[in-house]
């Protein structure tokens, strides 16, 4: 039996896989270079996130990192075991308990991040600058599409 997309059909289908690939590419080889660390991809993305952006709740932090809540509490166990962040309770609502980068984190992250930053940028080295923000702006609304579904 053979089945006859449209031309549409046809090329959702081909960019979907096209994307899929390139995302696992850059993912191995981003990984690999978090590992190098002595991290996990999800405690590296945890404490770039902390890094970035400074003190988060803990229930927001699975939407920063894209990991299950499961996952967030056993990284955030482990990285407070090796004293890279801390847990700080909210002064105004009890319920709420925020993720901390310490100073340890910071002087670590301070001296691992450019090297990370410049891998990142390796790998996309066939993009122009240009044409760089024109597919993140593109994927941005490709995905903000696929949400209404």
């Amino acid at each position: 039996m053979t089945i006859h997309l449209d031309d549409a059909q046809s090329t959702s289908l081909k960019l979907f896989v096209v994307l899929t690939k390139a995302y696992k590419t850059l993912m191995d080889q981003a990984v690999k270079d978090m590992k190098q660390y002595g991290m996990s991809a999800s405690e590296f993305s945890m404490l770039e996130v902390l890094y970035a952006k400074g003190r988060i709740p803990l229930q927001q932090m699975g939407e920063k990192v894209l990991i299950t809540s499961g996952s967030i509490t056993y990284n955030i166990d482990k990285l407070e075991k090796k004293g890279l962040l801390k847990r700080v309770p909210c002064d105004t609502d009890r319920r709420v308990i925020y993720a901390e980068i310490t100073e340890a984190g910071n002087d670590l992250f301070d001296h691992i991040f450019p090297g990370h930053a410049a891998i990142i940028d390796s790998l996309t080295q066939a993009l122009s600058q240009e044409e760089k923000q024109e597919l993140t702006e593109l994927l941005k609304r490709l995905g903000k599409g696929a949400e209404k579904h």
